[in-house]
């Protein structure tokens, strides 16, 4: 799964070398942080969060296959 979110992110962004994902564990559930460059933020959550909305349907259509459950939460730099 975390391979799949930094596919789909280095597509996305123009800064490829700036995505980070950190998955840990919480209670049973797979939670998958994704960070990018400040300037790319826009790009991976789109207009009205479409981009993200998509990114997180096929998270989910490929957790569903090897049945596991899976978060994804976009984290934004301050």
């Amino acid at each position: 799964m975390k391979e799949l979110v930094r596919y789909l992110a280095r597509s996305l962004v123009s800064n490829p070398v700036a995505v980070e994902i950190n998955e840990t564990m919480n209670d049973g559930t797979s939670v998958l942080e994704l960070k990018v460059a400040k300037e790319d933020l826009g790009r991976i959550i789109g207009k009205q969060g479409r981009t993200a909305k998509s990114i997180r349907i096929l998270l989910n259509a490929a957790a569903l296959i090897s049945n596991r459950r899976v978060v994804l939460e976009i984290i934004e730099e301050k």
